[in-house]
């Protein structure tokens, strides 16, 4: 028998749930006798409570993943992380699509799927615009859908949606940036973005912007790159050539973070401290070294992809987050950005992708 949910046609705005565990405290009242009685209840309740948790066996699940290219360390990341996930749970069954930035060929890989009637469809989109209608016919089939990093234009387009704080990783960058610029309001900031068109790209400049104007500061010097290392390394090239004296340098993403790099090292710049964005492990591993510009990185985590396979299988199976009083399954799930800087980066660098 197929595993199928009910769709709620409903939109549920401002349901935002961090990926941070909730715990739930209760308390109760009542005579001595009560209370043994109820420490008895509990203590023979707890095996039964662990051998039915959700990591338990349940009934299998076919769910189909699909992804744009891994032509950057951390959409390779995604997907490597959702095969890892799929091969702890043998009541997975995972199919997965061949990456493509191709959004036709992206919205017959979901056609596919489909047709093949799985149960739940987990997608990452290269356009999130573009593959709404395919999701929402998805939906429309009964096939419960993740949406994962880049939003439909139609919430109804999917029972759940994980994302990575966009905006919130222009907030910490910029508020790094006020803390190290110490009240200095003449203090020259330049930022290299990733690709101008996309939503998340534009979210993470506006938290940038916000930030720094807490703190009387503003981009100086703005230049985008396409989230590649030989784009970060030409971008970043042009941007040291027209600018003399830069203070401080957020660039997006580490992956294109790679050739940004190379470009300063290349033009001798030392002069500023460099941000960097995603997480990647090659950088942190220059932040713990500690000898160059990059002193810090935001998370945007690679997790995603994983995150909604496991809330795809939950929701199959009937099973809710288990920290969260809640018996459902929320529609938004929206993961955090921290700030990685030499003080806290062992915490962080062995769950980071390589780039």
């Amino acid at each position: 028998m197929r595993l199928r949910t009910t769709t709620s046609r409903h939109r549920y705005p401002g349901l935002v749930v961090g990926a941070v565990a909730v715990l739930a405290l209760s308390a109760c009242t009542g005579s001595a006798e009560d209370a043994a009685a109820d420490e008895e209840s509990s203590s023979d309740a707890a095996p039964a409570a662990a051998e039915g948790g959700n990591d338990e066996e349940g009934d299998q699940v076919t769910i189909g993943f699909s992804a744009p290219a891994a032509d950057h360390g951390w959409m390779a990341a995604i997907t490597n992380n959702v095969r890892d996930l799929a091969e702890q749970y043998p009541d997975i069954d995972l199919q997965v699509a061949e990456g493509t930035n191709d959004v036709n060929l992206q919205i017959s890989q979901v056609e596919t799927f489909i047709n093949d009637g799985v149960d739940a469809i987990v997608l990452l989109p290269f356009d999130g615009a573009a593959m709404t209608p395919v999701a929402l016919k998805a939906m429309e089939a009964g096939i419960t859908v993740v949406n994962v990093d880049r939003e439909f234009d139609d919430p109804n387009a999917a029972r759940v949606t994980v994302l990575g704080d966009n905006y919130g990783m222009g907030v910490s960058a910029g508020q790094y940036v006020c803390e190290q610029a110490g009240g200095n309001e003449d203090a020259v900031v330049a930022e290299i973005a990733g690709i101008d068109s996309l939503p998340l790209t534009q979210d993470r400049s506006q938290g940038f912007e916000d930030a720094l104007s807490e703190c009387g500061l503003d981009v100086d010097a703005r230049q985008a790159a396409e989230f590649t290392v030989e784009s970060g390394e030409e971008v970043a090239a042009a941007l040291l050539q027209s600018e003399e004296k830069i203070d401080f340098l957020w660039n997006h993403d580490d992956d294109q973070g790679v050739g940004v790099l190379a470009a300063i090292e290349n033009a001798g710049r030392d002069e500023f401290v460099m941000v960097g964005g995603a997480g990647s492990a090659n950088a942190m591993r220059e932040i713990q070294d500690d000898s160059g510009v990059l002193k810090a990185t935001v998370i945007y985590p690679s997790t995603q992809g994983a995150d909604g396979v496991k809330l795809a299988r939950l929701i199959l199976q009937q099973k809710a987050m288990t920290d969260l009083v809640e018996v459902e399954v929320p529609r938004l799930v929206q993961l955090y950005a921290p700030v990685v800087t030499g003080d806290n980066v062992d915490q962080y660098i062995d769950s980071a992708f390589e780039s």
